[in-house]
């Protein structure tokens, strides 16, 4: 199946983003390997990269650095490209944690995990499209760099139903629990029922039911209801095919498993006597017991808790050899063999080195498992991909970033010459995008002294309070953010403080009342967060700049000086005695982009304009008081309908990747089940 990718924007490229858009796709068509989008805050880097998509027409893989903003990309490509498959890939745990052993204090910690339904249904949502059609775009955090099973072991096991299929009732549902699918009389995705002649399937990868009617070994009819409502959506014709996707990812064949065992047992005993020679006969004993029962449930069942740490047998992979991950499901040129999609890595000043980290943490928990006798040393072979296998799998790659590191620098220039510096872009494959569409500059930078940078701020925000617009402060430690916040509260201003020990949920609610004016001032130690869209903000304050280290290196000076630039007033203060090598050339990549856009601006004669944004809360306002007390206005007779309604409205939620207010109404839901059980 094979539809054109098609943008739907009200919107025209602008700014800057005509000549990215023209560049890249010029770019990729003549085979440039590496690029790097160079865009600063708020010039559309997302618009640019749909529209370099829609004029290349290839699968794309969008990787970013955390869940959250996997979701906001997707949301938009989703907008941009509705007639599409735009997919969301992402590690599917609400909670995780990995097998370990602590030696020192003698400690075993089982794998722990709170498996997100929704995620997982989405996971499979992605492989299925990229197996079954050309138009995708996947968004991923670095979970696709983690081992998934085979993709033509995934592929073989695809049940094709159709009118007219012959296939017995009994055979069919063979087939079903050789796919991990589960009989049940609830359906829910992964499971199945069988009443006489009908087989009802919810598959994994879509929020619907497939109710398949046989007759005389024969599928007469299949008709697929909304998962939700139950009503009918269609009613397969005879020229329509019906597939159902494996309910797992890890699919293995049952002559597989028992070659595999084989396997096992081999390594088994070896490393049982190389433990023994070595004097640990516990780790021995301890290896035997877990492996021979994992054995156990691999040929009763074809399946056992933690199957992935035998994925090296079950895959047919040699010790070492790289696993199978989301990248390998898309597509290969059939001329060349190799992989023919574009990578597009988001915020790559940040997902690169996260990519790159990913082996060696894992290989070390997992080598201590190993040498205590709770694995097999294969388990090593279910891992990330090493970032030099990673850099194997790229084909065409763009980094987008405002601050690209001296990794997409250099690979974006000929030959990988050293780091360039800000105006040798022009000899590389680096594209610049510093125009905003909105005509809106980067912000003015002043230095002040340390001497009372504390008085000083306060005198600052009293200004740009009376303006009405918001003030960030951003310090070296939590407990400053914390003092900082305190003491501006005595001063009468209405000030927070952001950091990482904040909950989720308490850091939506912060922002969100710092748009609405219910707060002024945000202190915080690291405010230079990407995608933090705050255009009521016309002030930036870094204390102590001259500071140098990570939180004040040229990178995170420019990220942060960039959430100023929403704001058609946008100042930036930096309090330093010195000017740090970081400051210098964070001020002077500012003032040279600065330079630009107020040229540009003049030249088309452009009126910059703050932006303005809607303030769409997503936190309930039942969040806002106890469950008890909009009770007193509720008729309890109608609650159970009431958590159903709820419930439908979770599921739609999740469904969209709007998983903060998911979580907020799951919050609500279960409150709402705790006041029934009291009544």
């Amino acid at each position: 199946m094979f539809m054109k990718f098609k943008i739907h924007s009200q919107f025209k490229p602008s700014g800057s983003q005509p000549q990215a858009i023209s560049k890249l796709t010029n770019g990729v068509l003549d085979g440039q390997k590496h690029q790097t989008l160079l865009g600063v805050t708020g010039s559309g880097k997302t618009f640019t990269i749909a529209n370099v998509i829609e004029k290349i027409q290839k699968p794309t893989l969008i990787i970013s650095h955390n869940k959250t903003l996997a979701a906001q990309l997707c949301q938009e490509f989703r907008n941009f490209f509705p007639e599409n498959a735009v997919e969301y890939f992402v590690s599917y745990y609400d909670h995780y944690q990995p097998e370990a052993y602590i030696a020192s204090s003698d400690t075993y910690i089982e794998k722990e995990a709170d498996v997100n339904e929704e995620i997982e249904r989405l996971r499979h949502s992605a492989t299925a499209a990229l197996l079954s059609r050309k138009d995708v775009i996947i968004i991923a955090s670095v979970s696709c760099i983690y081992g998934l099973g085979t993709p033509q072991e995934y592929k073989n096991a695809i049940i094709d139903l159709h009118i007219g299929k012959k296939i017995s009732r009994e055979e069919l549902i063979l087939r079903l629990t050789e796919l991990y699918y589960l009989r049940s009389e609830v359906l829910l995705p992964g499971k199945f029922r069988s009443h006489g002649n009908t087989i009802e399937i919810m598959p994994p990868d879509k929020e619907e039911i497939a109710r398949i009617e046989l007759e005389n070994n024969n599928i007469i009819k299949i008709t697929i209801f909304d998962g939700l409502t139950k009503k009918i959506t269609s009613e397969l014709k005879n020229n329509q095919q019906y597939c159902v996707f494996p309910a797992k990812h890890f699919v293995v064949a049952s002559d597989v498993i028992k070659n595999a065992s084989i396997e096992i047992q081999k390594d088994l005993i070896a490393q049982i006597k190389q433990l023994k020679l070595m004097s640990k006969n516990l780790e021995a004993e301890r290896l035997e017991q877990r492996t021979k029962y994992d054995l156990e449930m691999l040929n009763e069942l074809g399946y056992c808790s933690g199957i992935e740490n035998y994925s090296r047998y079950l895959t047919g992979r040699n010790p070492g050899e790289m696993p199978y991950t989301l990248l390998d499901y898309f597509p290969r040129s059939t001329s060349s063999g190799q992989a023919d999609f574009l990578m597009i890595i988001d915020e790559s000043h940040v997902t690169i080195p996260q990519v790159r980290a990913m082996y060696e943490g894992d290989k070390s928990r997992k080598q201590t498992l190993i040498d205590y006798g709770f694995r097999l040393p294969s388990a090593l072979d279910n891992r990330p991909l090493k970032f030099t296998e990673f850099e194997s799998k790229v084909n065409q790659v763009i980094y987008t970033t405002a601050t690209p590191a001296d990794y997409e620098l250099s690979h974006s220039c000929p030959n990988h010459i050293p780091l360039p510096k800000w105006n040798m872009v022009e000899e590389c494959n680096i594209i610049e995008q510093i125009i905003r569409p909105t005509g809106l500059v980067d912000p003015e930078i002043v230095i002040k002294p340390l001497t009372d940078q504390v008085g000083d701020t306060i005198n600052e925000i009293k200004t740009v309070v009376m303006r009405g617009e918001r003030v960030l402060i951003t310090t070296l430690t939590k407990k400053m953010a914390e003092d900082l916040a305190g003491y501006l509260i005595d001063e009468k201003i209405n000030a927070k403080y952001l950091h990482s020990e904040v909950e989720t949920l308490d850091r939506i609610r912060i922002l969100e009342n710092l748009r609405r004016g219910k707060i002024d001032v945000l202190v915080g130690v690291n405010l230079l967060r990407e995608g933090l869209d705050l255009p009521e903000v016309s002030l930036v304050c870094i204390l102590d700049a001259d500071k140098e280290g990570f939180l004040r290196s040229e990178t995170s000076l420019i990220q942060t000086i960039g959430r100023a630039a929403r704001n058609i007033l946008g100042k930036v203060i930096l309090y330093a005695d010195n000017i740090t090598g970081s400051m210098k050339r964070a001020i002077d990549e500012t003032n040279r982009r600065r330079d630009i856009q107020i040229k540009y601006n003049l030249d088309n004669n452009i009126t910059p304009q703050t932006i303005k944004k809607n303030i769409q809360s997503i936190i309930s306002t039942t969040d806002e008081k106890p469950v008890e007390e909009f009770t007193k206005f509720m008729n309890l007779e109608n609650l159970p309908k009431i958590i159903k309604d709820k419930e439908r409205e979770l599921k739609s939620l999740a469904k969209n990747l709007n998983f903060e207010q998911a979580i907020v109404l799951r919050d609500e839901i279960n409150q709402l089940r705790k006041i029934k059980v009291i009544k």
